[in-house]
Parts: structure tokens; C-alpha cells; sequence
């Protein structure tokens, strides 16, 4: 080896960049600064400012709504269900869960649960564990000899959503129980009414009864005395 051959090792030493030479060199016209002033420093986030006039952003109007609470459902219709017990994806014999279609291959993100769908026809007996089902799938799976079942708070989903949640449900609540107190205490007093009316038309009528017997005893003839019988008649 001589000294006009030592070279560096691959890497050790990094070409400058050359600043300032044109469009076509990717650094030209500002150097890679930007601006100048605050825009040329790191730190800074105008995003959005326009030199205090109203921002674009807040005077268009804003359209929906993003519900942090949503759950996604993987969707399985009974025609892949029994597609996949034709191929031997599935068993007929064990019970079928989420677990059970991610093995097979039906399901293959992240759900929150599974809900069954009617789509297709059911032949196998099955025994299926799911979320959620529509009426028509559970009707074929039982119609095939097989059971769905649900979880507790699915079979009461349908009650919850008729009374509400939360705050609304609070206040029907309060505003039914108002009515039944109302609707409670109107009819004692009705009640009470009517046996204090029916009390004053009997007293009313034994004052008259009392009245009516007086008058006749006032204005009867008086009864002619009565002899005593003797022991001879």
C-alpha cells in the first residue's frame, strides 16, 4: 500500500451542502431559511394566522359529528358460514365465535365484536356466539336446528333505545313520576270529595226526614183517649 492510496472509511466524512446555487439544486433561492424573521426560525407555528383577520378555518361553517364512543362490528352473513364448513374452515360441532371466524379466515381486523346477518342460507347446526343478529338470521339458524346466542346487554339494547340514555331518559323519568303523583293526589282528593259530598246529602236528608216528621206531629189531630179495659168485657 502506498500513501496516495489511503482513503477514508466508507461514510466517515459527509459532503457539505453548497448553498446558494440555483433553483436546480435543491438549496437555492433561500438556502433551505425560508424567510426571514419568524418564519426563518424553528419553533414557530403560525398555522392558520392571517395578521388577525378571520381565519379561514373558523368562517366556514363546520358539518358533522365524530362519535368518540362508536364501535365498529365485523358483519358475517349465514352464506359464508355454511361456505365455510363446506371447505372444513369451520366445525359444525364445536361452537362459533369471533375466535372461531378469525381462525377460519372470516374475520381479519380489529372489531369490536361480531354481528350476524341473514345473507345467504344456513343448512349446518350451529351453535353461534355473537354480539349481535337480525331477526331473520336468528329465525334461519333455529329453523336449521341451531341457536344464537346473545349477550345480556344486546337482548335489552332494544328496551334501552326506546327509554334513552342518560340526561333525557333522567328527565322522562322525573316528568313520568310527576304525572303519577299528580294524577295520585287528584284522585284522593276526588275521593274525598265525593265522601264529603255524599256525608252532607245524608245529613241533609235526615234534617229533612226530621223536619217533615215534625210538621206532621204538629199539625196531627190529637188521639182520642183510651179507655181502659175493665176485667167483666
Amino acid at each position: 500500500m502506498r500513501l496516495n492510496e489511503l482513503r477514508d472509511t466508507a461514510g466517515a466524512r459527509t459532503r457539505r451542502k453548497r448553498l446558494g446555487r440555483g433553483a436546480g439544486s435543491g438549496k437555492g433561492g433561500t438556502s433551505g431559511r425560508g424567510h426571514k424573521g419568524q418564519k426563518s426560525r424553528s419553533g414557530v407555528a403560525l398555522g392558520g394566522f392571517e395578521g388577525g383577520q378571520m381565519p379561514l378555518y373558523r368562517r366556514l361553517p363546520k358539518r358533522g359529528f365524530h362519535n368518540p364512543f362508536r364501535k365498529t362490528y365485523a358483519e358475517v352473513n349465514l352464506g359464508r358460514l355454511q361456505k365455510a364448513i363446506d371447505g372444513g374452515k369451520l366445525d359444525a360441532k364445536k361452537p362459533v365465535d369471533e375466535t372461531a371466524l378469525r381462525t377460519a379466515g372470516l374475520i381479519n381486523k380489529s372489531y369490536d365484536g361480531v354481528k350476524l346477518l341473514a345473507k345467504g342460507e344456513i343448512k349446518a347446526k350451529l351453535t353461534i356466539e355473537v354480539v349481535g343478529a337480525s331477526k331473520t338470521a336468528i329465525a334461519a339458524v333455529e329453523k336449521a336446528g341451531g341457536a344464537v346466542i346473545l349477550p345480556e346487554a344486546a337482548l335489552g339494547a332494544k328496551d334501552e333505545k326506546a327509554e334513552g340514555k342518560g340526561k333525557a331518559a333522567r328527565k322522562k323519568a322525573a316528568k313520568e313520576e310527576a304525572a303519577k303523583e299528580r294524577a295520585a293526589k287528584e284522585k284522593a282528593a276526588g275521593e274525598k270529595s265525593a265522601k264529603e259530598k255524599s256525608a252532607k246529602e245524608k245529613s241533609a236528608g235526615k234534617e229533612k226526614a226530621a223536619g217533615e216528621k215534625s210538621a206532621k206531629e204538629k199539625h196531627a189531630p190529637p188521639r182520642p183517649p183510651t179507655r181502659a179495659k175493665t176485667t167483666a168485657e
